[in-house]
């Protein structure tokens, strides 16, 4: 029998800060993976400034697309497809890396598969894992959402809980920002909180009974408060205990609906996604709930937990073997939704 043919996937990503290219083989096997962050950049202003985001995007999109083809030892020729991102994400960001993916397609007439970001940072799992395969569910977490999804198939997605208000990673960002730590402030509340002491504050948390939705502005503004509180008694906040027992509290929060979500829907194996997978309070959480649980966990990789564009072609990828095909007129969608 004749072998089938490996399918080239080059993704581009252009959402946020990170200006990325890449080329995957049949949705599973990274050949190249091409990322120009803006992370230092933004650091002075303390967070991501939209126009100079989009400006830098300019400049790097097409080095980074050809270092992508020379690093994989490919050119366009070998590509199948075209995967970007047209959403969710910052609009001028998503028009920069839309555009080139777009100029790409006309030139060499190569199919356009637009990608949504969240899906993308789901798919960052197969190309960890080349044994895992729907059905699982994946708790989706970033700066921008915190979702509990229930991957049915490679392109089926249904959302079963999702945040009200603030996503987690907004949450950790706000109090990095105001006790000090600056941006991005993910990691380097994580970092702050190494050695901490997880019970020396507590919070006040709303599990949002009866739904695996989720709600974070409440505890948000009691840590808020408590710093706040703290100042007016002239009292100084122990930043690593703060910082150990606030993301312990936010971990507990998403782990618990998540296994909240395994015991409604019989699932076992449970994917982290997105920027704050790689936060280890959370992976400690979900560490000790597998035990108790008996859950099979995926943990991507901490360079494919922030925004890369290998996820993004795995997700092209199975998009493409599924059917769709995108034409010209795709526009940027700011504010996609994923799934159903």
């Amino acid at each position: 029998m004749e072998n089938k043919k490996d399918v080239l996937i080059l993704g581009i990503e252009s959402s946020c800060d990170e200006t990325a290219a890449s080329v995957v083989k049949n949705g599973r096997e990274i050949l190249s993976d091409v990322i120009a962050s803006q992370a230092d950049f933004h650091e002075q202003y303390g967070g991501v400034v939209p126009e100079l985001a989009s400006r830098m995007h300019v400049d790097a999109i097409y080095p980074c697309i050809e270092s992508a083809l020379k690093e994989a030892n490919v050119t366009l020729d070998d590509i199948d497809a075209v995967a970007v991102t047209y959403g969710p994400g910052l609009v001028g960001a998503l028009l920069v890396g839309l555009s080139a993916a777009k100029g790409l397609c006309a030139a060499t007439g190569k199919p356009l598969v637009g990608v949504n970001h969240l899906h993308g940072h789901i798919c960052a799992n197969y190309l960890c894992f080349p044994e895992l395969e729907p059905e699982f569910l994946c708790l989706c977490v970033s700066g921008g959402n915190t979702q509990i999804v229930k991957v049915n198939s490679y392109t089926e997605l249904e959302i079963l809980g999702k945040t009200r208000d603030d996503a987690a990673g907004e949450a950790i960002d706000k109090i990095a920002r105001v006790i000090g730590l600056g941006y991005p402030g993910g990691p380097k509340m994580d970092k702050a909180g190494q050695g901490g002491d997880v019970n020396a504050y507590e919070f006040a948390v709303n599990h949002m009974k009866d739904t695996l939705d989720f709600s974070f502005s409440g505890i948000k503004t009691n840590a808020l408060n408590i710093i706040n509180q703290s100042k007016q008694k002239g009292e100084e906040i122990n930043v690593s205990d703060f910082a150990a027992s606030y993301q312990k509290h936010i971990a507990k929060i998403l782990c618990d609906h998540t296994v909240k979500a395994s015991e409604a829907t019989g699932i076992k194996k449970i994917c982290l996604a997105g920027g704050v997978s790689a936060n280890s309070f959370l992976r400690k959480a979900f560490d000790e709930a597998s035990l108790k649980h008996d859950l099979k966990l995926y943990y991507p990789k901490l360079r494919l937990c922030t925004d890369n564009a290998a996820m993004i072609a795995s997700a092209g990828y199975f998009e493409y073997i599924n059917g769709r095909r995108d034409d010209l007129a795709l526009n940027a969608t700011p504010s996609l939704k994923l799934g159903r």
